[in-house]
C-alpha cells in the first residue's frame, strides 16, 4: 500500500465520520437507533425478507437482527408474517408506520444534503456521483 493510498484511506474515513455526524444531527425523531433505521431502510429498498436475510444484508449476526426485528415490531414499524413454505421462519416487512418514520428521517437528512449540493458545480456533482457508486460497491462486498 502506498503512502498516497494510506493518506486517502485516512482522509476518506474522517470525511465519512464527519458527514455521518452532520446527518445524524438532522434526525427528526430518535425513536429508533441507527441500526434499526438501517434495517427499516433495507426493508424499504429490498422488500420483505426473513430476519436471516436481513441480518446478512445488514452484516450483523442473526440473533442481533432477531432483537432488532422484535423491537421494531413492538414499535409497530414492521410486520411479521408466516413464511409461505417454511413454518419455522417468518417474513418481515415494513409497516405503514415504518414507511412514515423512514420518510420523515429521509426528508430531514436530504433537506440538509440538498442544500449542501446546491452550492456545488456540475463537475463536483459528477465526481460525487462517481464517489457514491464506488463507496456503495465497497460496502456491498461480502466480508
Amino acid at each position: 500500500m502506498t503512502t498516497e493510498t494510506r493518506a486517502l484511506a485516512s482522509d476518506l474515513s474522517l470525511a465519512v465520520v464527519r458527514l455521518t455526524r452532520h446527518l445524524r444531527g438532522r434526525r427528526v425523531d430518535a425513536q429508533v437507533s441507527l441500526t434499526q433505521l438501517s434495517a427499516l431502510a433495507t426493508l424499504d429498498q429490498e422488500g420483505a425478507m426473513t430476519p436471516g436475510a436481513l441480518a446478512a444484508r445488514e452484516k450483523v449476526q442473526p440473533p442481533s437482527m432477531t432483537r432488532v426485528v422484535a423491537s421494531l415490531a413492538e414499535l409497530g414499524l414492521v410486520e411479521r408474517s408466516p413464511h409461505p413454505t417454511d413454518g419455522r421462519q417468518i417474513i418481515v416487512s415494513l409497516s405503514s408506520s415504518g414507511q412514515a418514520l423512514l420518510a420523515d428521517e429521509t426528508h430531514a437528512r436530504e433537506a440538509w444534503m440538498n442544500e449542501q449540493l446546491s452550492g456545488l458545480g456540475s463537475a463536483d456533482l459528477v465526481t460525487l456521483r462517481s464517489a457514491v457508486e464506488i463507496i456503495t460497491a465497497m460496502v456491498s462486498k461480502p466480508e
